[in-house]
């Protein structure tokens, strides 16, 4: 006898609540994985508002609570991630360095007598260790060093770079667009008194295995024998805006002081070649107005500026401006003090897509591993700014990190730097940032190969910490974002199955973009469980306990299986009804159809000793289904149920008791 084969059909039900569950499942698991991308992509309120959903749900309640507390502390609102954190670390499973993270809140919101016990914990975990951490936490920058455990970057060299300047690379179509002071061959250089270097110009390159060889300047009227670059564009590549020396109609315009400063100018593409080229609105001989950089909708100019302004936080700052019809500029308005420090903050590149946009720049006031770092800025409600997260080595550096670029789908882009290994000068250093590792799969019965909903999956760290727990959906699919380099335990169960697990790493795959890690978990059903398996349900017409054609065929299948393949298969039948008319009639009608279905049975040849009990529940177990709010409801009495819903009710379930 093919004993597992037997087992794996103790599973033999017509029961439509385990897809009811899944689906149910799925909603929220759909939830988990939008909150979760808003998340890596900054968009802070979006995710808190999805994760507060989820954090009173049974469905991954622990990792959203996390989440939810993370995502607080990126809004700087600590006072509403403290209760979060002390309940995440109430939980003798969270991840330790949720320790810190409690700790680290604690100290923001004043406790610090609480906090040190909670320090002290962390570092009793391993936490002195821990390299995900250590790095950020040593300057007290809580929500750049909780948002960079996880984001991961990668940087490689660009061979344009040469013993010069090299910097503000951006994308246009299959070229590369940046700023250089390179020879470019004149007979007489004109040199930067600053730093010895000639004047810059704009110069292009192949975008795919461009070269210096292959470098050329822009064509057009844009570089000038004064400074000029770096440039912007519009998203269909026709407007520039660039920094030049002011210099205008072949005329240096200076300051009382004899200083030709910076400004922004624009430039069309027609036939080819920039040209018709502007002075914005915005420049002044007193002072600089550079580093332009263009939505890409092309409403909006973002700059820095040393102007006199009244929201001016000192240094550099970082302003925007609406840019009209005309692509003149409207009156500047100051990114405020949560950007603005009275360092300075340069280089701001403000990235699209659809309709999220997300504002990075570098500074040198905020706190950072050296001197200028790269930021990202992070939206509170109302679209305003409310905290800045340094992006972390190895986008930064212990020196100057400028210039920073993301293409649009996120996941590459350049950077800037003068950091110590370079060629000379800035130099431009692409860069991959590498997405949320996705792992899925699938859990099914190990006998049939059915999909089994509403399983729970547990994902554990190699050292015991639990990670995240979910539930299957209706199709016995999982999905999740899980951290690279690690080693994990995915362990599968179920009420009256038995568990499993399947060991796996993330280690090894950084290089990749986006990888699956399709694992299949077979669950063993154990007896007296009920589960959906190979019979569609079974259902009865309003009012009727006769057999219904649909159903004869699926009670055919059950006669074939007890019959045929399993002689010794013991069962017991169990009837239910709908909630309409009074509960005494339908616990009779739910026992005239139990009792039909027996009938049926023994009719087409089971034996009736092989049919324990064939009993009615009337209305007593109503099935819960799921509402397009994610709540559930039952047709119990006074609750307004469509017919197909009451159809759901008016069922027949199949019990397994024994093979023998």
């Amino acid at each position: 006898m093919n004993t597992m084969k037997n087992i794996g059909l103790l599973v033999l039900s017509i029961l439509i609540s385990t897809s009811v569950l899944g689906q149910e499942q799925e909603s929220q698991s759909g939830k988990q994985k939008r909150a979760q991308r808003q998340y890596d992509s900054f968009s802070f309120v979006k995710a808190t508002e999805k994760y507060e959903k989820l954090a009173d749900t049974t469905v991954n309640q622990r990792a959203s609570v996390r989440k939810l507390a993370d995502a607080y502390i990126m809004l700087r609102q600590p006072e509403k991630a403290l209760p979060l954190y002390k309940r995440a670390v109430e939980d003798p499973a969270v991840p330790h360095e949720y320790y810190l993270y409690y700790a680290q809140t604690l100290r923001a919101t004043g406790d610090y007598k609480e906090s040190k016990v909670w320090m002290k914990k962390y570092k009793e975990a391993g936490g002195e260790q821990d390299s995900r951490t250590k790095e950020f936490f040593k300057n007290g920058d809580l929500a750049s060093g909780i948002f960079n455990s996880n984001d991961k970057n990668t940087l490689r060299d660009l061979n344009i770079n040469t013993e010069y300047n090299d910097f503000g690379a951006v994308e246009l179509n299959d070229q590369l667009v940046f700023a250089s002071s390179r020879d470019d061959g004149v007979s007489t250089q004109r040199l930067y008194a600053w730093d010895e270097q000639p004047l810059m110009d704009v110069f292009v390159a192949s975008k795919e295995g461009g070269s210096v060889e292959g470098t050329e300047k822009l064509v057009g009227d844009v570089n000038t024998k004064h400074h000029d670059g770096p440039a912007t564009f519009n998203g269909d590549g026709t407007l520039m805006f660039f920094s030049r020396n002011n210099y205008y109609d072949d005329k240096a315009i200076k300051d009382e002081d004899g200083i030709m400063h910076v400004g922004i100018y624009s430039a069309e593409l027609v036939e080819g070649q920039w040209v018709n080229v502007k002075q914005a609105n915005v420049n002044s001989a007193a002072y600089t107005v550079y580093h332009p950089s263009l939505s890409k909708d092309g409403k909006h100019l973002y700059f820095a500026s040393d102007m006199p302004h009244a929201d001016a936080q000192g240094g550099m700052d970082i302003y925007v401006s609406e840019v009209k019809e005309d692509n003149t500029l409207g009156a500047p308005k100051n990114m405020g003090p949560v950007v603005n420090t009275k360092g300075h903050e340069v280089f701001p590149f403000i990235h699209q897509k659809d309709d999220e946009s997300t504002l990075y720049f570098s500074s040198d006031g905020h706190v950072g591993l050296g001197l200028m770092d790269v930021f990202v800025a992070v939206e509170g409600d109302n679209n305003e700014i409310v905290n800045v997260i340094n992006l972390a080595s190895p986008i930064n550096s212990q020196k100057d990190d400028i210039g920073y670029y993301l293409a649009e789908d996120g996941l590459s882009g350049y950077v800037s730097s003068n950091r110590k290994g370079g060629k000379g000068g800035d130099d431009i250093y692409g860069f991959d940032r590498i997405p949320a590792l996705i792992m899925k799969g699938t859990i099914t019965d190990a006998i049939n190969n059915k999909p089994v909903a509403g399983a729970k999956v547990v994902l554990t760290r190699e050292n015991g910490e639990e990670f995240i727990e979910f539930i299957t959906e209706a199709d016995g699919t999982y999905e999740t974002i899980v951290p690279r380099d690690e080693d994990f335990i995915l362990k599968g169960s179920k009420e009256k199955y038995q568990d499993a697990e399947v060991t796996f790493s993330t280690k090894g795959i950084d290089t990749q973009t986006e990888v699956t890690v399709d694992l299949n978990i077979n669950l063993i059903p154990v007896e007296d469980v009920v589960v959906l398996a190979d019979l569609e349900t079974i259902y009865f017409d309003f009012d009727k306990d006769y057999i219904r054609p649909d159903a004869a065929l699926e009670l055919d299948k059950v006669v074939d299986l007890m019959v045929n393949e399993y002689p010794g298969m013991v069962i017991r039948l169990e009837s239910h009804t709908d909630s309409r008319a009074d509960d005494d009639y339908n616990m009779g009608l739910s026992n005239r159809r139990a009792k039909s279905t027996y009938d049926y049975l023994i009719e087409n040849g089971v034996d009736a000793s092989r049919i324990t009990k064939y009993e009615g529940f009337g209305e007593s177990q109503m099935v819960a289904i799921e509402l397009p709010d994610g709540k559930t409801k039952k047709c119990t009495n006074d609750v307004r149920c469509s017919e197909d819903e009451h159809q759901l009710n008016r069922r027949t379930e199949f019990i397994i008791i024994k093979m023998k």
